[in-house]
């Protein structure tokens, strides 16, 4: 039988919104592989808590480092390329020997997704499948009940992680605003939308899909209250039909 890796996006959290197919590859998968921190369960094996058969083998693929030195640092770098490497070796030599291994990813696996890092090594030496998930931000800004954006409006999607002067930028040419990688980040992107005059305008939601889900003002939160699941909104307020009782 010839193996083969097949990663499944699995959406923003809540497992309703896990694709039919994903769902049905993790309930027969034998081989289940997903990433996470040292020491923690992993939000992506949480997901799927309930659905794996009984007697899959698990592959915890935990990061060497997360936020413990600077994301841009030659160390960090070095550090998360051999990661990679040594698990896309791992993996390569399991898929050869005829196994199929499902591999889990939050969100969908292209959208700033870890797996990408194994893609881009693997999809030329071994066959490579990868099912799309709903991003975690589609579902953060659906559980606030309004458009994200109108007619003509432009959404950028921001990394809390740029420079403030980027970010501003960036803010101020936009309609519409997702601000991802916020934690430690999310006093310069507070800064950052007050500059840009959106800071009003802006809500974070916290876990959006999941159990402990919150969402609230951004103005109203305090810097030192954001962890790390949570996203900063901004809606557009672009072209739209105007009501006749309204003409």
């Amino acid at each position: 039988m010839t193996g083969r890796l097949i990663c499944t996006g699995l959406g923003p959290g809540d497992p309703d919104l896990i694709s039919v197919r994903a769902d049905r590859l993790i309930r027969g998968a034998r081989h289940v592989a997903y990433f996470r921190k040292a020491g923690r369960q992993g939000q992506a094996r949480r997901i799927v808590e309930g659905m794996l058969a009984p007697g899959v083998e698990e592959l915890a693929m935990e990061y060497p480092v997360t936020t413990e030195i600077p994301f841009d640092s030659p160390a960090y770098n070095a550090l998360l390329s051999a990661f990679y490497d040594r698990w896309t070796q791992a993996l390569r030599t399991r898929v050869e020997a005829g196994q199929e291994i499902i591999v889990l990813c939050e969100g969908d696996p292209f959208f700033y997704g870890s797996f990408m890092h194994l893609h881009v090594r693997l999809k030329d030496v071994i066959p490579v499948e990868v099912l799309p998930g709903i991003p975690g931000m589609v579902g953060c800004w659906n559980v606030l009940g309004a458009p994200v954006t109108w007619g003509d409006d432009v959404l950028s999607v921001l990394m809390g992680t740029l420079p403030e002067a980027e970010l501003i930028r960036h803010m101020r040419s936009a309609d519409a605003l997702a601000i991802m990688k916020t934690g430690r980040n999310l006093p310069r992107v507070r800064r950052a939308l007050a500059a840009a005059g959106r800071l009003q305008d802006a809500w974070l939601v916290e876990r959006g899909t999941m159990p402990g889900e919150r969402m609230l003002p951004l103005s109203e939160m305090e810097d030192a209250d954001c962890p790390y699941f949570a996203i900063v909104l901004v809606h557009g307020r672009g072209r739209r039909p105007v009501a006749e009782d309204a003409a």
